[in-house]
């Protein structure tokens, strides 16, 4: 039978205390060695990342000091030709602010950090925008109701159609009127709504012989929708069926000519609405100024400048929370009006881009609403005959949504590059693919480019002074679910279509996020709306109002500031022949310049941003530069003009203004 082990002596309390401290200290150290691991980790990764070498090749990232009232929800953000930015939020992807009417845009000074709150009209959250030849800021559309969603709707709800057979006047009902149905169920107005006068048109007939019989009148009713809402909770107010409603209120003749019509009052999902409000930043009194309003109400609507400089407005949801079905809009910025354009259906905020012999080319992507099947293909749109001719070659066309595109420079070259997206709506599909199609080939189509590192949804692209395109930030799921934000940045080279790696950002961007480039060549990145703020999507997420400038590598090492090229004293437009002469010290250092058109960007969608190679001459003491005569390939309005010397390191830019 085998003896147990007996201890020579009792340890001591303090022997024990000891044996058990040291334990704990191997255990504690046990377990937390990832910790510390991740943090020495993280130390050498920072000092690495201090170091200049590393800043010479790959650049370097730093945080912008914002004062805490004047931080934000970047929903979109424009860069004008005072240098400064505007970023607007309205309010901010935020029911509270909507329901407290609290709209932001802040003004930012890149040159001095300095910050200015700009009174905010009405809610410009995911709304369009695009630059007018004068410098102005065309915004257009917005919010009028937040989405509720399934199991939330308490009030069946849905579009009435108001009509007016009264060929006299037109009628304004406001927000608050009520419909009563057939069977007593009343609804309720959530905006002001008004409905045209009917149409009377004379009619003469002919007989046999060729009699001509009396005269005949003919009307037709003057119609509007609006959205409306049960007065009451409850099942009651359900109905897919047809009826005629009448107008509260109403007596007499006014009760027989005006009445509403719906078809459908559910409690199912009531998408976003939009507003038809448009106003016009001005740069210089740094406040907007209202102009007429779109005959649609638009929310996710993309505006791009045509080469006659007016704007094209297109897709949107409307007043009552649908696609719009192909229903665009020009805008002349001589009257400030609004006319029909021409009809084409897009998915919103779709990615149009002005190329030369001013059609449109759309790319596919898009930020979301619409169906999988309809509008999605990449095409090029004339707008003089409404045509679209769709171009094909694109791998993974199901993943376009939420991808990025842009003209790669020079301008002249006419190529656009689509990277990245992901599957419609909430899917957790994204790709890695990029594909560039060369619209100057007879039969244009896409043609693969270099892989992202991984699948990648709301990546930001940017447009570089010396050719290249920066890319940043994106998620690999919807809306950075899963924590799923891909702190990764690179350079696309458009000369050998390859990608080289740039320094990795510290802030994640995803969903509602933006980046532009700056006059001194920098570029600064905001926003981004998580689904959620963990791994395993229990913690609703946060917008993230911090913003990060990133310094390229051609502004870094010693010298750089006092070395880069420079333009003196010119002018600031371009004289009648396109050209337009600056005093320059060092002539002989300048190879290249570039105009470069300031962005205005949402949803990872930039219609605005191109780069215009242009013809360049050179004296002992001045350099002049030639701007294109072609206004589809240089739309009219203000620009940034950089020079670069032979090793890419470009000036600061110059403003000027091309008619």
């Amino acid at each position: 039978m085998p003896q147990r082990y007996r201890p020579r002596h009792r340890p001591s309390e303090k022997f024990k205390k000891t044996l058990l401290g040291g334990g704990a200290l191997v255990v504690l150290a046990a377990l937390n060695a990832p910790a510390a691991l991740t943090f020495a980790e993280e130390r050498y990764h920072a000092y690495k990342i201090a170091q200049p070498g590393y800043k010479r090749q790959y650049g370097s990232w730093e945080i912008l000091d914002v004062p805490k009232e004047f931080r934000t929800n970047a929903i979109h953000a424009a860069l004008l030709h005072t240098g400064k930015v505007l970023i607007i939020a309205g309010s901010g992807n935020n029911q509270k602010k909507f329901d407290e009417g609290s709209f932001d845009t802040i003004l930012w000074n890149p040159a001095d950090n300095s910050f200015k709150k700009i009174p905010t009209p009405e809610d410009f959250f995911c709304s369009g925008h695009s630059q007018l030849p004068d410098g102005r800021l065309l915004v257009a559309g917005g919010t009028a109701r937040y989405e509720v969603l399934d199991g939330e709707v308490k009030r069946a709800g849905g579009r009435m159609r108001v009509k007016n057979e009264n060929p006299d006047r037109a009628h304004t009902f406001k927000k608050g009127t009520r419909f009563r149905s057939p069977s007593g169920v009343e609804f309720i107005s959530k905006f002001d709504v008004t409905v045209p006068r009917a149409k009377k048109e004379l009619k003469v007939g002919y007989g046999q012989g060729g009699r001509m019989l009396p005269w005949r009148t003919k009307v037709t009713a003057g119609e509007a929708r609006v959205f409306v809402e049960a007065a009451e909770t409850g099942p009651r107010g359900l109905t897919t069926q047809a009826a005629q409603y009448e107008i509260v209120g109403l007596t007499g003749k006014d009760a027989d000519d005006l009445y509403g019509l719906a078809q459908k009052l559910t409690t199912e999902k009531q998408d976003f609405q939009g507003i038809r409000s448009a106003y016009e930043f001005d740069p210089r009194a740094e406040k907007y100024i209202p102009v007429d309003p779109m005959k649609e109400a638009r929310w996710y609507p993309t505006l791009v400048t045509l080469d006659d400089g007016k704007v094209l407005a297109v897709s949107g949801l409307d007043d009552v929370g649908a696609v719009l079905t192909g229903d665009n809009e020009l805008y002349d910025p001589e009257t400030k009006e609004w006319s029909k354009g021409p009809t084409r259906y897009f998915p919103t905020y779709p990615a149009l881009f002005l190329t030369k012999g001013g059609k449109l080319f759309y790319s596919g992507s898009n930020a979301g609403y619409g169906p999988a099947e309809k509008g999605r293909r990449p095409g090029i749109w004339d707008l003089t005959k409404n045509t679209f001719t769709e171009v094909g070659g694109l791998t993974d066309p199901d993943q376009t949504e939420t991808s990025a595109s842009l003209m790669l420079p020079p301008a002249q070259d006419q190529r656009v590059m689509l990277l990245g997206g992901g599957g419609v709506g909430e899917s957790s599909k994204a790709t890695s693919r990029t594909a560039i199609v060369d619209l100057t080939q007879d039969s244009p189509a896409f043609q693969e480019g270099p892989r992202l590192p991984k699948g990648t949804r709301y990546l930001s692209s940017v447009l570089l002074p010396d050719d290249t395109v920066f890319t940043t930030g994106g998620s690999s799921d919807y809306r950075g679910r899963s924590a799923s934000d891909i702190l990764k940045a690179q350079f696309y080279e458009p000369r050998t279509s390859t990608f080289r790696p740039a320094a990795d950002p510290t802030v994640g961007r995803n969903y509602h996020s933006e980046a532009l480039l700056l006059p001194d060549g920098r570029v600064v990145t905001f926003g981004s709306d998580p689904l959620f703020r963990d791994a395993d999507n229990t913690k609703l997420g946060t917008f993230e109002q911090r913003v990060e400038i990133y310094t390229p590598p051609y502004l870094q090492g010693d010298g750089v500031g006092e070395n880069r090229p420079a333009l003196g004293e010119g002018p600031q437009e371009v004289d009648r022949t396109g050209r337009a002469t600056f005093r320059a010290a060092r002539p002989d250092r300048i190879a290249k310049a570039r105009l470069m058109r300031p962005s205005a960007v949402t949803h990872t969608t930039d219609v605005e941003q191109r780069s215009i190679e242009l013809a360049l001459t050179k004296t002992k003491d001045a350099v002049t530069v030639e701007v294109p005569k072609d206004r589809a390939l240089v739309p009219p309005g203000w620009y940034m003009l950089f020079v670069t010397d032979s090793a890419g390191i470009p000036s600061e830019a110059k403003w000027i203004r091309v008619e």
